[in-house]
């Protein structure tokens, strides 16, 4: 029997290109959108869902258990950037990076539980990142949203053993997408004491994202995660100095951990 699978954010980006490698391996792929008549000439179905809206996500999740009458794998891989010094971040960008990375995904895994556990299966793949290990300097909204999902899923991990059901975490480096695009950037501001040190480290940010990996290396890590029996707690995908780096901070005291980071970055 091929394997239902729920792709968040399945309309673009990562999320796309997993569900078109999916779908060639003969899975049955669903992917949401906030607007999903945009996304006509898509692979698979891209059903209405936002992460901040409840309602939409009972609705799809409904949707494809009433069709399809199971649901397999969720992937929680719809999510938001945020860039900016924190002193001047807005406290509303900053709610809003968290409902959508962090309280989102939550809602969605709680949708999708009472189904799992009725079938005695489910594999959730939280699509958290690389920058969630670390507080980056002006992504420190960011790191912190997908860092709170990394130690939300430890919890939920051993909460969930008994009912047969695997939790994961996969984080993503920098890959080739349109994140930056739909990133909240604090405005530049000729006034603002950061100014110079912000526009240099957006600049960086944005280099890394333009000479990213190919998002199928995402598609097919997936693809083995799936696969497993037992999938392990955290997994890691990127170029391999990025992957390095948790190694580092894990061992590094940190002020040297913390250096090497600022001279990364030129501060």
């Amino acid at each position: 029997m091929s394997k239902v699978v729920l792709i968040t954010g399945g309309s673009s980006g990562i999320g796309k290109s997993i569900g078109e490698f999916l779908i060639e391996k003969g899975f049955i792929v669903y992917g949401t959108s906030r607007n999903p008549d945009k996304y006509t000439e898509s692979k698979f179905p891209i059903l209405a869902l936002d992460v901040k809206e409840n309602r939409t996500i009972i609705n799809t999740t409904e949707t494809i258990i009433s069709k399809e009458g199971r649901l397999d794998v969720l992937i929680n891989n719809a999510g938001a950037g945020i860039t900016g010094p924190i002193e001047e971040t807005p406290e509303e960008e900053i709610k809003n990076n968290f409902d959508t990375n962090f309280f989102g995904p939550i809602n969605v895994i709680k949708s999708v539980l009472p189904q799992m556990r009725k079938q005695n299966y489910g594999l959730i793949i939280n699509i958290t990142s690389i920058a969630g290990y670390m507080g980056l300097p002006y992504r420190g909204v960011y790191s912190a949203s997908k860092g709170a999902l990394e130690l939300l899923t430890e919890a939920f991990r051993m909460e969930l053993k008994g009912f047969n059901i695997e939790m994961t975490n996969v984080a993503p480096g920098d890959f080739a997408t349109n994140i930056a695009a739909g990133r909240y950037h604090v405005p530049l501001k000729d006034d603002s004491p950061y100014n110079k040190p912000y526009s240099d480290t957006l600049d960086l940010m944005n280099s890394h994202v333009n000479n990213g990996s190919n998002p199928l290396l995402m598609a097919e890590a997936i693809y083995k995660v799936i696969n497993k029996s037992k999938p392990n707690v955290h997994y890691k995908v990127g170029e391999f100095m990025q992957k390095f780096s948790i190694v580092l901070k894990r061992i590094l005291p940190d002020r040297v951990y913390e250096k090497l980071l600022m001279n990364h970055y030129k501060l």
